[in-house]
């Protein structure tokens, strides 16, 4: 399970936010997570509740998740497509020149706190 390195990761970065910022308490961390990530959202929420309770900063904040689409590029015809649904073969003109230009992130989108 590599979501807990992941929220491991991801409370290591607010923490150095938080003291450079004199921050007391944070209420919500949003994510963005990729389509393709391969992140389980449910195991990162899981892991996100347990790691949090042991941070004094993190204590008691809501993870909130947004999704990114993936999306492949078509290097022959130019065209972007839903990755997810089409795969790696390019739709339009089948080509298998491709490759992925989202929907693999995991981005700190956003910090609630005080």
């Amino acid at each position: 399970m590599h979501e807990l390195g992941i929220v491991f990761h991801i409370i290591d970065s607010i923490e150095e936010v938080g003291r450079q910022n004199k921050l007391r308490s944070v209420s919500t961390v949003t994510l963005e997570l990729g389509e393709v990530s391969g992140v389980v959202h449910t195991y990162l929420e899981d892991c996100w509740h347990w790691a949090a309770a042991r941070s004094q900063l993190l204590n008691g904040s809501r993870l909130a998740i947004e999704a990114l689409p993936a999306v492949t590029l078509c290097e022959d015809c130019g065209s972007t497509y839903a990755t997810v649904e089409h795969g790696k073969t390019c739709p339009f003109c089948q080509s298998p020149r491709t490759h992925l230009v989202s929907g693999n992130e995991i981005n700190i989108k956003e910090i609630e706190a005080c």
